[in-house]
């Protein structure tokens, strides 16, 4: 059986951007484990770690320097052409590195001598640029012969094409891309010390809290916040950049007043989801609550500044993107000594937060009741995917399922990040499948992206599935309207125990 469904469409400007920042968290996310490794090596071994050791120390600058950005780069070359992509890209953005270290040395040798001198830039943004676009260039370089060359030169034209390719992109990052990005990297920092200065960077959060629950956060995160953060926390240790968008405050805070003062369908999942938002990290399960009564936005806003204000005032920060926003990842990359102002800057969200939103509910008289499925339809329509934690708020209502006829070896959730929603829905058809007793199919989840047609079923968001489909045509497709407790999965256990007579 098959359901077809049209998804809401949104402002042209709005889908853009979102997929600028899907695009930019598809290169981030994947090397957040090299981030985190850099930031508990700061946190150890720096002089003002835990146990400092300078001969371990001087790892530190030259993993923020050189390797971060090449394993960004090399993501996002693979993003686009694969492992010919990623070479090019890891290669190409050497060149902006060591562009924008010269020019950093000219500047600092024209300085007078009691003037402090311009540090280093580190090219994460240069990353996401050469990266994707050297894979670019590489696969149309590529297409030019492609079919054309004699047989037992293959091997030889692809090697010197992508040498090539990568030598003059990495000339291309030396004289065109470190130039832009160091410009780049002076007005964005400028920008950001003119806020802390004037005690105006929690007014930050009148554009990240709404941004997060549309889902144009990831540009801002991404693009500005971690490239900012990392800088800064390679000169002092650490940056309260890092604690902007990632603060778990303000969602526990919303969930805490559906708890107490809400009705109904979200005051009984409100608990559950304050669970996974504040200790699993997972911020979206909180955005229906929000759209539900878009006023509460109101209280997102006040939360998060507070956070921010708090934050501020006892000069606190995080050593490394803590990602996913969780209360342990958070403590996991808190600067030494700073254990006590996250702590406030957390709950002092929280409790604001809690405070407007219990006053935002009790003077609305609407029934909450239904209204629940509806948000989260809508959250999943903003975010252009189906989210596999916001379905344990409505016992997931459903969408569209095929029936199979072939026998079901390899299950594929695709999202837009493969992470996250998908990795929980995942979990929960994996443990269903194997209770049934097959433990010959395998579950993974995956970005859409990084699909390819070996796949015996897909399962997918309803808005995403025309997306899956033409990365995985010969696979069978399965739609849901949420991850986490689709009544499809149970559909899927029984085409499973049908088909695989084995």
């Amino acid at each position: 059986m098959a359901t077809t469904f049209t998804a809401p469409t949104g402002s042209g400007a709005r889908v853009r951007i979102q997929k600028f920042g899907t695009f930019l968290s598809n290169m981030i996310m994947p090397n957040i484990p090299a981030l985190i490794a850099w930031g508990l090596l700061t946190a150890l071994v720096i002089d003002v770690g835990w146990w400092p050791n300078a001969d371990l120390a001087t790892m530190v600058g030259p993993i923020i320097h050189f390797a971060l950005p090449i394993l960004i780069a090399a993501t996002g070359g693979r993003m686009v052409y694969g492992d010919r992509g990623a070479v090019v890209g890891g290669f190409a953005v050497m060149g902006a590195i060591a562009g924008s270290d010269l020019l950093v040395a000219n500047f600092n040798a024209d300085l007078p001598a009691d003037a402090a001198p311009l540090g280093q830039v580190h090219m994460f943004i240069g990353a996401m640029i050469l990266g994707p676009l050297s894979a670019y260039v590489m696969k149309r370089v590529d297409a030019i012969w492609d079919g054309k060359i004699k047989v037992g030169f293959e091997m030889l034209v692809n090697m010197f094409s992508a040498g090539i390719v990568a030598f003059l992109m990495a000339i291309v990052g030396f004289w065109v891309v470190a130039p832009i990005v160091n410009e780049i990297m002076e007005v964005l920092g400028n920008a950001v010390e003119w806020l802390v200065d004037n005690s105006l960077l929690p007014l930050t959060s009148i554009v990240i809290e709404p941004a997060k629950v549309f889902f144009l956060n990831n540009a801002i995160n991404h693009g500005v916040l971690t490239p900012l953060g990392l800088a800064e926390a390679a000169e002092s240790g650490k940056s309260v950049l890092f604690l902007l968008e990632a603060n778990p405050g303000p969602g526990l805070g919303l969930l805490l007043a559906y708890t107490f003062f809400g009705r109904g369908v979200p005051k009984a999942t409100a608990p559950g989801a304050a669970i996974i938002q504040f200790f699993g990290g997972i911020h979206e399960i909180y955005f229906p609550y929000v759209l539900m009564k878009p006023r509460l936005i109101l209280a997102m806003i006040a939360g998060g500044m507070t956070g921010v204000a708090i934050n501020v005032a006892f000069d606190v920060g995080l050593r490394a993107p803590a990602a996913p926003g969780s209360i342990f990842a958070v403590y996991a990359q808190t600067a030494r000594g700073d254990y006590l102002g996250v702590t406030l800057g957390v709950f002092g969200a929280a409790a604001v937060t809690l405070v407007v939103a219990a006053f935002l509910l009790k003077m609305d008289k609407s029934d909450d009741e239904g209204d629940l499925s509806a948000a989260t339809a809508q959250m999943e329509a903003n975010k252009g995917k189906k989210s596999s934690v916001a379905s344990t708020l409505t016992g997931g209502a459903a969408a569209a399922t095929a029936t199979a006829t072939r026998e079901i070896r390899s299950i594929v959730f695709a999202c837009d990040a493969g992470m996250g929603s998908s990795a929980m829905g995942a979990s929960v058809l994996r443990k269903k499948i194997h209770d049934a007793g097959h433990p010959e199919v395998t579950v993974i989840n995956k970005a859409i992206a990084n699909l390819d047609d070996s796949y015996d079923l897909v399962v997918s968001h309803q808005d995403l599935t025309d997306r899956a489909r033409q990365k995985t045509p010969s696979a069978e497709h399965v739609s849901v309207d949420n991850f986490m407790a689709s009544p499809r999965y149970d559909e899927i256990v029984e085409m499973v125990r049908d088909n695989n007579r084995t």
